[in-house]
């Protein structure tokens, strides 16, 4: 009996943890490049004398979904979008984190950054002079044209960092970030940019709503073999008990 209720609550665990993955994909479903979180497990055997037919559900990191999302025109100067592969590189401590929104920000001190965090050019965080205007270009460079709107005067401050990392070699921190198996990557000379655009979210809200409704039969089915399991021990417990 004992065999059925490792079942059924490992089983139960994983759903919940599935629960988790895909209600946290669909919270971000229209979060500019998010990128969907991917779950795999793998049988567990139970470790002690006795328990060597007991095996139970053991939930691993499955990285992360990096399909592309779909882009879309904002007319925004320092919105960009990754066309096909590629990451822009932001500064964390003394790491690079990667993201696909391009929503870049801007401060009083002229400091450029994508979610709080600076965005890194070829001398490190970006930082731009007093300007009239911006632009950047599909490389990554960012051009500005100074106060007085001299045209030309135009100077070209940095260039983004956009680098490409396989998807096997990308998972998530404990904030959600990016993070590669390096703490610092190279420069990919093919990754381009859309100016005045912004990549939507990869998420598929259906298809996260219908593994969603499944996972809860699911849930549901292993509770059942839950009390299942406990009137067939009790069962078993009568009979010995010749009653």
């Amino acid at each position: 009996m004992d065999r059925l209720i490792y079942t059924a609550v490992s089983g139960a665990n994983r759903s919940m943890t599935l629960q988790m993955i895909h209600a946290n994909n669909l919270a971000n479903a229209n979060t500019e490049g998010f990128r969907a979180d991917l779950e795999k497990a793998t049988s567990l055997q139970s470790s002690g004398y006795g328990y060597d037919s007991r095996f139970q559900v053991s939930s691993q990191n499955g990285g992360v979904n990096m399909a592309h999302g779909a882009l879309r025109e904002t007319g925004r100067e320092l919105d960009v979008a990754i066309q096909g592969d590629g990451l822009i590189a932001l500064a964390q401590g003394r790491r690079e984190i990667y993201t696909r929104n391009g929503h870049i920000d801007i401060d009083d001190n002229g400091n450029l950054s994508v979610s709080g965090m600076p965005l890194l050019g070829e001398n490190g965080p970006i930082q731009l002079p007093p300007f009239s205007q911006v632009a950047i270009g599909d490389d990554g460079t960012v051009t500005v044209i100074p106060e007085n709107g001299d045209v030309n005067a135009a100077i070209d401050v940095d260039r983004i960092k956009l680098v490409d990392i396989p998807a096997n070699r990308l998972s998530k921190n404990n904030d959600g970030q990016l993070v590669s198996n390096r703490a610092i990557n190279p420069r990919s000379e093919n990754v381009k940019l859309a100016s005045e655009h912004l990549e939507s979210s990869n998420v598929s809200t259906i298809t996260e709503m219908v593994e969603t409704v499944s996972l809860s039969r699911q849930f549901e089915a292993q509770i059942k073999m839950m009390k299942a399991a406990e009137t067939l021990a009790q069962a078993g417990n009568r009979l010995i008990r010749g009653s």
